[in-house]
């Protein structure tokens, strides 16, 4: 009687220890909803919340996203990863750009994506046979049907995730924006986009001189007169000399004639 006593106290002890343990409170799962301003789902940006929308757009273009949606301060766009055979991952961005009241070219953007999982379902189809005494059978004889069926969807909450999200859209608002706030352009080899290469220098070829028109047909050709040749000047002959003559007697007047 003391062992069979000492079996049933034991088995008592363990069915309330089980119990203990089923019924202590679980976290349900909103109490990890904090609420605080960790600022990963928001960035300010120095624009409007149309060019805020815009830039956010685009970047979701470069990588591949399809918008569906074309509200000028909504964004949609969704992208599919084929992971496996079997399943298939889709992510669903959500962008929301609103006015915080600083100022017409002032905004806050708003952004979180959704990752929906899908697994590969097999779904068997049984077809009804009709007997007229019996009613209609269900028979185990049909086909077989795979179905990519959603089996979890999650909100993603990695920070790392939008904070490049963010720093792409830096790159697509306006330059003016840029210029003004002084936001370093991020490198495109970064995001996947090649770098133009520098156009080669251009050597600087001289004009041809211009030539003389030719006349007109209907005008003769003249051809130019061709200079004359400069004839070498002769140097000048010495002067001759001359001996010296005796100085010129007086000439003697002729004697007069007798008269007849």
């Amino acid at each position: 009687m003391s062992t069979s006593f000492h079996l049933r106290s034991l088995g008592l002890a363990l069915v309330l220890a089980g119990a203990a343990g089923c019924s202590s409170p679980k976290t349900a799962i909103y109490e990890h909803e904090n609420f605080d301003d960790s600022g990963t789902f928001s960035r300010d940006y120095p624009v409007s919340d149309t060019a805020a929308c815009e830039a956010a757009r685009r970047a979701l273009l470069s990588q591949g996203y399809i918008i569906t949606s074309s509200d000028p301060k909504l964004v949609v766009g969704n992208k599919s990863f084929q992971q496996t055979g079997e399943t298939h991952l889709q992510i669903s961005f959500n962008v929301v750009c609103a006015d915080d009241g600083k100022g017409k070219n002032h905004s806050t953007m708003f952004a979180n994506a959704l990752q929906d999982r899908y697994a590969l379902k097999k779904v068997n189809n049984s077809a009804s046979l009709g007997v007229g005494v019996l009613g209609s059978v269900s028979m185990p004889i049909g086909s077989t049907d795979d179905s990519m069926v959603k089996v979890a969807s999650e909100t993603v909450s990695a920070p790392k995730f939008y904070d490049r999200y963010f720093a792409l859209v830096d790159v697509f608002l306006p330059q003016e924006v840029k210029k003004a706030e002084h936001i370093p352009e991020q490198p495109k080899a970064d995001l996947g986009v090649p770098e133009p290469k520098a156009a080669p220098a251009v050597e600087k070829v001289e004009a041809p001189k211009e030539e003389p028109a030719a006349p007109a047909a209907s005008e003769p050709v003249v051809p130019a007169p061709e200079a004359a040749p400069i004839a070498p000047q002769a140097e000048p002959a010495p002067a001759a000399t001359t001996p010296d003559l005796p100085p010129p007697t007086e000439a003697i007047p002729p004697l007069p004639t007798p008269a007849q």
